[in-house]
């Protein structure tokens, strides 16, 4: 079969014949459906996987696209996002307090397994939580979900020992989480096709308010309330979030068991490894999710070990996931023109530029330096967030997008499991500058793996001058 993303590129200046519009117009359109996951994260869950496939057997005219009720389905999204995701992106704030009270005793290492696994959990089950959400509908899945949440985040605040944690947090809170974000992303994708982006753009603000603020919140309570009391105070305002989210989260479609088709196709499937340009795209991500999420947990420690005041990780975790909401839209934006494959080379290079010439020579020695580095960062990161799952779209038709998606970050999501623990332990063992080169190395490797990517998808004829 013909490589799915080889007809679409166009030589930027470049007259097209009457034989390439003939080529092009049929992955155009696969290309054209992808947009619409434009906004995505990089998430399973924030792909709403197996609602994708499940929708893509209805007409487009059959989608509302809009009205009051499809634009509150987007709004609770959003309060679902907020608690749940939110979390994700801001739990290095509670593994540095770990570290300086209840559990002291143990290495960064070892805390940094709780986090890891709560990460894990909320983003890998979403391809399994897919399912559910075909044959139950969101309601049943949010409510559960958002039951437990609530209850593991009150046990937390009663939690002391190294078990408490990862069983309260670790394993029940990333599985609760899963099925909270998986729902919720997913009932959005059954009122909308071509706006679907958009409207899942819009929904994903949640976790970046959720991780800017969450830090702030702590920062706050915690010297004054403590930890019980800051976590319970935490647990209300993420408890008024999920009903307002609960509320106003709906499907539209009626849920029952999959098609015999569906489960014939599946949302993981093994063989697309046989395709170099996916292959390559996957090892990339891999070392996305290291940098990323590695970062996010251990920043704050990296900032209390180099010696700067005790709030400053509050801080560095809030700016990041900030200014991440502007990463995630500007760069999308100029991939239109520029192509998506183009634009995330151009931000993985200077996202590993910023790491290079500020994380590394000044992170440890200036505050100042420490803060830009944590704005242009989550610049850089968060337009990762957003091109990746249109990156994999342009790898394979509209109808495949759930299988190639899921395949990819059932694989890329167990990088974090170990990048904390990973993070952790060079930082005790080498120091922390040493740890920020390891994951300036990641980071290269994963360019020089999208590179080759790039140059597969050419047909191994490099190009600049190509819209991809």
């Amino acid at each position: 079969m013909e490589p799915a993303l080889a007809p679409s590129l166009r030589v930027i200046g470049s007259r097209t014949s009457e034989n390439d519009i003939r080529t092009i117009t049929p992955v155009a359109q696969d290309v054209k459906k992808s947009d619409d996951e434009e906004n995505t994260t990089t998430s399973p869950a924030a792909a709403g996987v197996t609602a994708i496939t499940r929708g893509e057997t209805l007409m487009p005219e059959a989608f509302p696209e809009g009205g009051l009720q499809a634009w509150l389905c987007v709004l609770g999204s959003f309060f679902l996002l907020l608690p749940s995701y939110g979390l994700m992106v801001s739990v290095g704030t509670l593994q540095d307090y770990w570290r300086e009270h209840q559990l002291k005793a143990y290495s960064i290492r070892d805390i940094g397994w709780i986090p890891s696994v709560y990460v894990y959990l909320g983003l890998g089950l979403g391809l399994w939580v897919g399912p559910l959400f075909d044959r139950y509908g969101p309601r049943v899945l949010t409510i559960v979900g958002s039951i437990i949440y609530i209850i593991t985040m009150f046990a937390l605040a009663e939690c002391k020992k190294y078990w408490h944690f990862m069983l309260c947090l670790g394993v029940v809170g990333g599985t609760s989480a899963a099925l909270i974000t998986t729902a919720g992303l997913s009932a959005v994708s059954h009122w909308f096709d071509k706006r679907r982006g958009r409207a899942t753009g819009f929904a994903m603000i949640g976790n970046t308010i959720g991780g800017t603020f969450i830090p702030l919140i702590l920062r706050a309570t915690f010297p004054r309330y403590g930890w019980a009391w800051a976590i319970r105070i935490l647990a209300l305002a993420m408890l008024a979030c999920l009903i307002i989210g609960n509320i106003f989260v709906k499907g539209r479609l009626t849920p029952g068991p999959p098609s015999a088709e569906e489960n014939k196709r599946g949302v993981m499937s093994f063989h697309l490894f046989a395709d170099a340009r996916f292959t390559l795209f996957v090892l990339t991500v891999w070392g996305i999710e290291i940098v990323l999420f590695g970062s996010l947990g251990i920043l704050p420690t990296y900032s209390s070990l180099q010696g700067y005041p005790s709030m400053t990780g509050f801080y560095v975790i809030s700016i990041m996931n900030g200014v991440s909401c502007l990463g995630r839209i500007l760069p999308g934006f100029v991939s239109d023109y520029v192509g998506r494959f183009n634009m995330l080379l151009l931000m993985l290079f200077l996202t590993w530029i910023v790491m290079l010439v500020i994380w590394l020579p000044f992170g440890s020695n200036s505050l100042t330096a420490l803060y830009i580095f944590a704005a242009l960062f989550g610049f850089g990161t968060g337009s990762w967030m957003a091109l990746v799952p249109v990156c994999v779209g342009q790898l394979c038709r509209a109808e495949e997008f759930g299988r190639y998606f899921g395949t990819c970050y059932f694989i890329a999501s167990l990088a974090t499991l170990v990048c904390i623990p990973i993070g952790g332990e060079l930082v005790e063992t080498v120091g922390p500058q040493p740890m920020a080169g390891f994951f300036c190395a990641v980071l290269f490797l994963s360019l020089i793996c999208f590179v080759l990517s790039r140059w597969a998808c050419l047909g191994w004829k490099w190009k600049w001058n190509v819209k991809i």
